[in-house]
């Protein structure tokens, strides 16, 4: 049965194959495969994103992200989702930003909302919305744990990276690299010390949003710790990002965020480059201590391990990508959930969604 989806971006963080965020990259992936296989696909999005489906853009917020520029941008939204509804068949409305419960679609059309952050960073009402037919999954199953219960909430489906399209063999050399949002809980300031402790000279990229608690963390933290062996590189897209992975020594995630996933691992590991990161969240899960990387707890621990990495075999963390983190394997989950809960009623999609049908999601 074609479909047709509409994926509502975070309205301050643009989509495409060489977005930042992890939330735009997982859109941006479905996009792809929506239309690849046949389906229609409509997503809006920020002004300046690159999408495979139908494109309704939201104005690019100018400047600093203020309380009253998220009001005006959040009310464009929910505006654009309406004229996409008004304009296309919509079977099935896809949200991924955290402040989804600011533009809900009317009611009418099934809404699958996954909650890409951790649990305690959403109001407690995203758990008990009154709109029918509103469903909420999450993306791993340490994420799942920490939500209330609740009869929204459906099995979690793992995020998945492209596999195929990260294998590149190069030559190892001896530098690390730290990639994410740069923002106070990503902690990435210790990446830098780690690498100094090493003697390692470690490449920082990221993106720095227009956030002032996220400027001030760049301007205090970041940029003091800059000289000639740990640079700051900003985004970074895909194809860099695979040389840069494939040829490091070691990726750093020093994150004290209660991370839901983790898109850079999983990348790291594609590219078999290990991984050395804190033990927050969903991280334990990603990363194998000893096998495909290592687990530590401060600056010092990480710079023992970024000495360590040689011991780890780049061939086992591919290996261990392609077993665990496909993106063929995410996609079809999804696609096997747009078409349980797109011409279902709630009580019936609920029931065989979370029955044997879905006992491997």
């Amino acid at each position: 049965m074609s479909l047709t989806v509409l994926s509502v971006a975070y309205p301050f963080a643009s989509v495409g194959p060489d977005a930042v965020g992890g939330a735009e990259q997982v859109l941006s992936h479905l996009d792809a495969a929506l239309v690849a296989a046949g389906h229609r696909s409509v997503v809006v999005a920020c002004a300046g994103s690159s999408t495979a489906g139908a494109h309704v853009a939201t104005s690019a917020a100018a400047g600093r992200i203020t309380p009253q520029q998220r009001q005006r941008t959040c009310a464009e939204h929910r505006r654009n989702i309406e004229r996409a509804l008004d304009r296309y068949p919509v079977d099935l409305v896809h949200m991924h930003g955290i402040d989804f419960h600011d533009y809900l679609p009317p009611r009418g059309v099934p809404a699958l909302v996954t909650l890409h952050l951790p649990p305690s960073w959403y109001p407690a009402s995203v758990f008990h919305l009154d709109r029918p037919d509103t469903y909420l999954h999450c993306v791993s199953r340490a994420q799942r744990r920490a939500c209330p219960a609740g009869d929204l909430l459906l099995p979690e489906i793992e995020n998945g990276v492209p596999v195929r399209s990260l294998q590149f063999h190069c030559r190892k050399r001896n530098f690390a690299v730290a990639l994410g949002r740069i923002c106070p809980e990503k902690n990435l300031h210790v990446a830098l010390d780690a690498g100094r402790i090493a003697d390692v000279p470690v490449l920082l990229g990221g993106q720095v949003f227009p956030y002032e608690a996220h400027e001030r963390y760049f301007r205090e933290q970041i940029a003091p710790r800059l000289d000639a062996q740990r640079r700051f590189i900003g985004p970074v897209g895909f194809a860099r990002k695979r040389r840069l992975l494939s040829a490091a020594r070691c990726v750093l995630l020093p994150t004290l965020a209660p991370e839901t996933s983790s898109l850079v691992a999983m990348e790291a590991l594609a590219c078999g480059t290990p991984v050395v990161a804190f033990p927050s969240g969903a991280i334990p899960d990603v990363v194998e201590h000893g096998g495909t990387g290592f687990l530590v707890r401060t600056a010092k621990e990480m710079a023992d391990a970024i000495a360590a990495c040689d011991r780890i075999d780049p061939d086992h963390c591919r290996r261990v990508a392609r077993e665990r983190f496909s993106l063929d394997s995410m996609t079809r989950k999804y696609f096997d959930v747009y078409q349980q809960l797109a011409n279902s009623p709630r009580a019936a999609a609920v029931a065989r969604y979370a029955g044997a049908n879905f006992a491997g999601v």
